[in-house]
């Protein structure tokens, strides 16, 4: 199959399927004939691999290192399984950041419902924001 009816199956772009080409994680054949890149059913498994790991977090060199290991006939899954546990790690200390900046987004929006609206001037851009830390106030 080319690269379209390849990117079609796995529900992916064809750029995505050049990319996954063009970094080592898919090798097609040649086609003699004309030189195209043919893909065949392995190559569909394997972007379908690609697809679902990306889904679970795992990095284009995650998967590369997964590959390579099941090539070598060596089973990745303690390795897989160490990956997943320090993305874990790694999404819980993101999503603590993301609550905490919701939560000063939260008292920032209740702050400024009762402060005034004020003029730019050459010292001050938008006292709501400038003026968040100290309380902020209209410099006019």
């Amino acid at each position: 199959m080319t690269v379209s009816e390849l990117a079609k199956r796995a529900g992916v772009t064809a750029d995505t399927v050049r990319h996954y080409v063009r970094t080592g994680l898919l090798i097609p054949q040649r086609d003699p004939n004309n030189g195209y890149k043919r893909f065949s059913e392995s190559h569909l498994k394997r972007l379908l691999f690609i697809v679902e790991a990306k889904s679970l977090g795992f990095s284009l060199p995650d998967i590369q290192l997964i590959f390579g290991q099941a090539a070598q006939g060596e089973s990745p899954c303690p390795q897989v399984r160490e990956i997943m546990s320090h993305r874990m790690t790694e999404v819980a200390k993101k999503i603590e950041a993301m609550q905490a900046t919701y939560r000063q987004m939260e008292e920032a929006m209740e702050r400024w419902k009762t402060q005034p609206d004020c003029i730019p001037t050459g010292d001050h851009i938008c006292h709501l924001i400038e003026g968040f830390s100290e309380g902020g106030c209209c410099h006019d």
